[in-house]
């Protein structure tokens, strides 16, 4: 996307005093020679509170209870634009709300982007700092997508927006005549916020059991600087009216699914990823596909047990509106192990090994009503290979241009503990937010 250079008034009129104490701090930071044609700032304030359907003995009967001021600022200069956005966050099941983790959003500050983005020739565009970066076809299923997510916060019932976790990352949106590249070069390993069982549990393959706050997940991180990097590619151009893409990901495994007997520890193995997307209209609505390869570099041979064997992946998806207002979205996902024979023998005795093929189907339903005031939704998770399914029921409803609420719950079916989704199915949860943006 190139880059915009337009002059923009803020909003929010009662701003404007937030407005020149941050031009002055940025005025600070940035050289004598910058000086700040405009600042837009918008926020929010939210407030969430939920709890659990069931009795998890595990974690707390409460699953949400917090507070949230969000701060959204760009600030556009004569060689760019620089772009601020935080959340100061009331926490109150937080055990230590007063340390603040930056990696894992712990704390009450939760910085989301900091970043300069800039045009340095006219080719091309380059964003630089904290930022949130996405690509990929899936709809919440992702394959060439291999940025952080937030997995806490998606099976709490926190907004959808954040699912996605920052990336501290140098990204570069190249436009030769041939196509549109894209570079992302993180110069230090940036991990999921990943299900550690601090607040939603999940199933211990060690002791084959379910676990949470009896036994939670402090995986070792990869934080040397330029040693432990990630570099993320994508190249994509139209081909007969479908955008087709190539990607590559050379990296690590963004959960930590290896485990080092040694060291008694949960880590993250190396990954190289590669891939492929085309989407596009088809008859009245759009098609998508997606394939990846993910190259387990650590267990080429599949037999290594405490190292997650190479999988082929593959999703396609139809999305259209089925009636006025009404639109629906199905998406069909397969995860293919690669050397299951090697896996099978090198699952221990007595312990629960995985299918050589887990599949997916999703549905996505979504209805607008009361003059699009009123969204309802709901999306389903369902794997018949492994007999479980995650139901996202959402209602939300737009009062004014500034008061919003929000109803939604999680709730997770499976006839097996070991299973992706029946592993929480004690975590089922309804929550209730209210939202007032400026």
């Amino acid at each position: 996307m190139k880059l915009r250079r337009s002059v923009r008034t803020a909003s929010c009129p009662s701003c404007s005093l937030a407005k020149r104490v941050f031009n002055s701090l940025l005025i600070g930071l940035l050289p004598v020679s910058s000086f700040a044609l405009d600042t837009e700032l918008h926020g929010f304030v939210d407030g969430r509170a939920g709890v659990r359907t069931q009795n998890d003995p595990h974690e707390d009967d409460r699953s949400l209870s917090e507070l949230r001021l969000q701060l959204d600022s760009k600030t556009y200069f004569d060689w760019g634009e620089f772009n601020a956005r935080g959340d100061f966050v009331y926490d109150d099941l937080a055990d230590d709300r007063g340390k603040v983790d930056l990696e894992n959003g712990d704390g009450f500050v939760d910085l989301r982007e900091l970043n300069a983005l800039f045009t340095p020739v006219a080719w091309a565009d380059m964003k630089v700092g904290r930022q949130i970066l996405t690509w990929g076809t899936g709809d919440l299923l992702f394959i060439n997508d291999l940025f952080p997510k937030d997995w806490n916060s998606f099976l709490l019932g926190r907004d959808v927006e954040y699912l996605k976790a920052p990336s501290d990352a140098v990204y570069a949106s190249l436009f030769p005549s041939f196509g549109n590249i894209d570079l992302a070069y993180t110069p230090r390993f940036d991990a999921d916020r990943y299900v550690d069982g601090r607040r939603i549990s999940y199933w211990n393959p060690l002791t084959q059991s379910i676990a949470g706050q009896n036994a939670v997940i402090d995986a070792e991180r990869r934080d040397a600087w330029f040693k432990d990097d990630e570099i993320a590619a994508r190249y994509y151009r139209d081909v007969k009216g479908y955008e087709a893409a190539l990607y590559l990901y050379s990296g690590y495994w963004k959960s930590p699914t290896g485990y080092d007997a040694d060291d008694a520890n949960y880590y993250f193995p190396q990954l190289n990823v590669y891939g492929a997307s085309a989407k596009g209209a088809l008859g009245r609505g759009l098609f998508n596909v997606e394939a990846g390869y993910y190259d387990s570099r650590e267990d080429r041979g599949g037999d290594d047990p405490l190292v997650p064997n190479s999988e082929a992946r593959f999703l396609t998806g139809y999305e259209r509106e089925v009636a006025k207002n009404l639109s629906a979205g199905m998406q069909y996902y397969v995860e293919w192990m690669m050397d299951y024979d090697g896996y099978k023998d090198g699952v221990p005795d007595r312990s629960t090994a995985r299918d050589e093929l887990r599949h997916v189907l999703t549905l996505r339903l979504t209805q607008m009503l009361l003059n699009q005031n009123l969204t309802l939704s709901l999306f389903t998770f369902y794997s018949p290979s492994d007999n479980d399914a995650y139901f996202r029921p959402v209602a939300t409803y737009k009062i004014s241009d500034h008061w919003m609420v929000t109803a939604n719950a999680n709730i997770f079916v499976g006839k097996d503990d070991y299973t992706f989704f029946g592993q929480f199915k004690d975590d089922s949860n309804v929550n209730l937010g209210v939202r007032c943006s400026f």
